[in-house]
């Protein structure tokens, strides 16, 4: 009787055996892969501004982009970081980083195109780089340097891909009223030591505007310290225009609003030139863009694939 006892039992006792160690080793495969996924955050970083509207429209991308990045399973957290004028900057952010234990954080620079900010001042800032020109600027204007535990990835800028341009595009023909007579003229902030880059970026917008509208004349202006702040680039730019057009139309390549910009210098600007009843402008910016988000999601998404 034992002996048949034992004789339907064990092939049952060693099945059981065998889910007990099967299920033990997925635990421990489970562990061991857990130890081994990596911590990655992101930071999305901008210039700053000490204009609130400015800064809000900035922490309106991390709040629209944040679910959908802390749905990819490897991202653990999104932050905003400005370069200069507040807080939260790129250090503080960087050290919160570092105290949750964050092996990975890709940053997200919003910046237009290559400039001394995205390729000299945040490398340098997270302690990439350290040229002492800009060590010793940046320790004047009190930004601080910290050299994170985490790595780093920094992605491209926004001229990355057609964003910029779809942008443009968009807010131009809310300015026109499609009389086929109108011109355009494009305000940035520009860049003394990448002024090739700068113009090879505007140059492209025009175009794009030539072959997508029915506009023959594109200038653009700088509006930022390679010029002095000076409202005389933007004057000068439309009045370039109006020798060949009846109608100019004003767009700021900038990223968020800030009264200083759009008011006090392009739209002053739009108003000391001769002709201003025929000049069209809106004090508006890039910014909110549900394009320029998508990017932001589509690169930083591509770029955590590969860590």
């Amino acid at each position: 009787m034992l002996k048949t006892l034992l004789k339907y039992l064990m092939p049952a006792l060693l099945l059981l055996t065998m889910l007990v160690g099967c299920s033990e080793s997925e635990q421990a495969l489970t562990a061991q892969t857990e130890s081994n996924q990596k911590k990655v955050g992101v930071l999305l970083v901008n210039h700053g501004s000490v204009a609130e509207k400015w800064r809000n429209m900035l922490t309106d991308v991390e709040s629209a982009v944040r679910g959908e990045l802390l749905a990819n399973p490897k991202i653990g957290e999104v932050r905003t970081a400005f370069m200069e004028y507040t807080e939260p900057s790129i250090a503080t952010q960087m050290k919160a980083f570092d105290e949750a234990g964050y092996d990975e954080v890709v940053i997200v620079p919003l910046f237009l195109t290559v400039s001394s900010h995205s390729l000299s001042d945040i490398p340098t800032i997270l302690g990439i780089n350290a040229d002492p020109k800009v060590v010793a600027t940046l320790t004047e204007e009190k930004i601080e340097i910290y050299r994170a535990k985490a790595r780093v990835t920094i992605t491209p800028n926004l001229d990355f891909t057609t964003l910029l341009k779809k942008n443009v595009l968009r807010r131009v023909k809310a300015l026109s009223d499609s009389s086929g007579n109108e011109g355009v003229v494009l305000v940035a902030y520009g860049d003394k030591d990448y002024n090739q880059q700068w113009e090879e970026m505007m140059d492209e917008i025009g175009r794009f505007l030539k072959i997508k509208l029915d506009i023959d004349t594109v200038a653009y202006a700088w509006c930022g310290h390679l010029v002095a702040y000076s409202t005389e680039p933007t004057e000068k730019a439309i009045e370039q225009v109006f020798e060949l057009e009846d109608k100019v139309l004003v767009v700021p390549l900038l990223v968020a609003f800030d009264p200083y910009f759009q008011l006090d210098i392009i739209e002053t600007a739009t108003k000391n030139v001769e002709n201003s009843h025929n000049v069209t402008y809106k004090a508006d910016a890039i910014l909110p863009d549900e394009n320029l988000n998508d990017w932001v999601v589509e690169i930083t998404n591509k770029v955590v694939s590969n860590i």
